[in-house]
């Protein structure tokens, strides 16, 4: 799985420097980091413990419990109470898990006919949401008693939107036309 990083860095890289018009193709948009978050809510404290191994197993390394900033009374929520679970993803198993999402996840989807162009924001980050996380291969849909929605968070460096929507067709994420 590493060959999706050498790929990237012989192959389409100087692709896309070419092709976005820049003289050095260090210049060329990159993936900082693979942000994944799931909403916890108000869960009991081995649902907490199953929904953390799940995204654990998605992800391949420890995430961690993110507290509620500030109490909210009407919604039963104290200040540091645990409301939801973050993992941030670097380097090599950054590539690994982009590689499944494109090729394995994404094509498990539902009535999936590409991603909207309109969901990379003004500084190039691409947010995808999944309903369940049943569409990544490591999860066995036998073992899953409570679903769990979550949302990847590619964070790109890139001047442009334009500039990082050329990157992601050049990573293969498939967009709508």
């Amino acid at each position: 799985m590493t060959g999706f990083k050498e790929n990237f860095t012989k192959n389409i890289r100087p692709k896309l420097a070419q092709e976005l018009g820049l003289k050095n193709e260090l210049a060329s948009p990159s993936l900082v980091k693979i942000v994944l978050n799931t909403g916890t809510g108000r869960r009991e404290a081995k649902d907490i413990e199953l929904i953390q191994k799940q995204l654990e197993l998605i992800a391949g390394q420890k995430c961690v419990s993110r507290g509620a900033k500030k109490s909210i009374a009407s919604f039963k929520t104290r200040k540091g109470m645990a409301v939801g679970l973050s993992c941030t993803l670097r380097g090599t198993r950054m590539y690994d898990f982009l590689f499944r999402l494109i090729n394995v996840s994404l094509a498990r989807l539902r009535d999936f006919r590409g991603l909207d162009p309109k969901i990379v924001d003004s500084s190039g980050n691409l947010t995808i949401g999944f309903k369940e996380h049943i569409v990544f291969p490591e999860i066995a849909g036998e073992d899953v008693k409570t679903p769990f929605g979550l949302e990847v968070t590619l964070v790109v460096k890139s001047r442009l939107r334009d500039q990082a929507l050329a990157f992601y067709r050049a990573l293969g994420l498939p967009f709508k036309k």
